[in-house]
């Protein structure tokens, strides 16, 4: 019995096709690790939003609220605030879709609702309220002026 211990044809074309794919995955990989870590385009830049609680409608506040909550930056307790304050109530009571967030294009300063709701607070001696909207403000000052949209996280 022999043994032939020289490459067949077959498995040698075989070879050359799997070093030939590695070679395109590794391609592939490092124009994607390059693009990932290339930063924003021009193009990115435009369609991100910076964060702005000093003029927000509260259809904008409850967008930026449910995005941290599916992102996991923000537990439910913690998101509590911010979808407080995307209510409009009306003075004689209505509705409730008049106390949902309405897109109004009604532009809000939610720091300054934010330091009235701390200071009304104090006032009641209510330190439930207090800490949880002292909580929010230092969650507000993180991220104001955070670039954000779907664009800008590519």
């Amino acid at each position: 019995m022999k043994i032939d211990t020289s490459t067949s044809r077959l498995y040698a074309s075989q070879s050359t096709q799997i070093s030939a794919a590695s070679d395109d995955t590794s391609a592939s990989f490092s124009a994607a690790l390059s693009t990932a870590t290339a930063g924003p385009s021009q193009s990115d830049a435009e369609g991100a939003e910076h964060t702005d609680f000093t003029s927000m409608t509260r259809q904008e506040m409850q967008e930026w609220s449910n995005e941290q909550i599916r992102s996991g930056n923000m537990s439910l307790d913690e998101g509590l605030p911010f979808m407080a304050m995307t209510m409009k109530i009306p003075v004689g009571g209505g509705t409730a879709a008049e106390l949902q967030a309405s897109d109004d294009g009604e532009r809000v300063d939610f720091t300054e609702k934010v330091r009235a709701g701390i200071e009304g607070a104090i006032s009641r001696n209510d330190e439930d309220t207090r800490t949880m909207l002292e909580k929010a403000m230092e969650t507000m000052q993180q991220y104001q002026d955070e670039t954000s949209g779907a664009e800008a996280r590519a």
